[in-house]
């Protein structure tokens, strides 16, 4: 593990703010950079910059807060080759450890023990076009998929998408949330009672508690 460098922009203790483990406490491990920019990005703070670690170091650091649930994120973590053996060493470590990543990069060789948390991008998003579909055939029936919707265009592209590929029956959960400041969350909520939709509707948690604030 000696050579498993990663750029990390922060490492820490909070609240999961979506997902199926929303509201567990959680440690994060943010890696730095990514190839997309998402109109609705969150986390331009971690584009660049960060600390070089090691794995070790890594391990080290999530160990201290002697956590069960630990979250890789970004960013885009797959961006980094070894953002693989972190997540399988994380595993090794008894943590239950999700991967929230954009859906462009390939899935394929993630260590199955991970939970899966994948967005697709939708119109609004700006990059569309970088999703990879082969990425579906490799979801796991645990893993999630998500979805900013952030408009009724958005809206309708995705309910088109969990309809075309039977989303719902490819994974445990389909998470719709609305774009942040630019969707209502009850407009969304009622598109999607409206349309009897077999997603879950969420909010981020966090932002709810810690606005936009890093390290949160």
């Amino acid at each position: 593990m000696s050579g498993a460098d990663l750029r990390i922009t922060e490492i820490f203790y909070s609240l999961q703010g979506e997902a199926r483990t929303v509201g567990r406490p959680t440690v994060f491990v943010r890696l730095t950079g990514c190839p997309l920019r998402c109109s609705y990005c969150d986390s331009e703070y971690a584009f660049y910059g960060g600390d070089k670690l090691g794995l070790e170091e890594i391990l080290f650091r999530v160990a201290a807060y002697k956590p069960a649930f630990v979250c890789v994120t970004g960013g885009e973590p797959l961006a980094q080759p070894n953002c693989l053996p972190l997540l399988a060493a994380l595993c090794d470590a008894g943590y239950e450890v999700s991967l929230e990543t954009s859906g462009a990069l390939p899935i394929q060789q993630v260590d199955p023990r991970v939970v899966v948390v994948m967005d697709l991008k939708t119109p609004a998003s700006a990059e569309v076009e970088r999703n990879d579909y082969a990425n579906l055939a490799a979801l796991k029936p645990g893993d999630q998929l998500k979805f900013v919707i952030c408009d009724r265009r958005d809206y309708e592209w995705a309910r088109f998408k969990l309809s075309e590929y039977q989303l719902d029956q490819r994974v445990a959960d389909v998470l719709f949330s609305p774009g942040h400041e630019q969707l209502q969350p009850r407009q969304l909520a009622e598109w999607i009672i409206e349309d009897n939709l077999p997603v879950r509707f969420q909010l981020q948690l966090h932002k709810l508690l810690w606005g936009d604030k890093p390290g949160h």
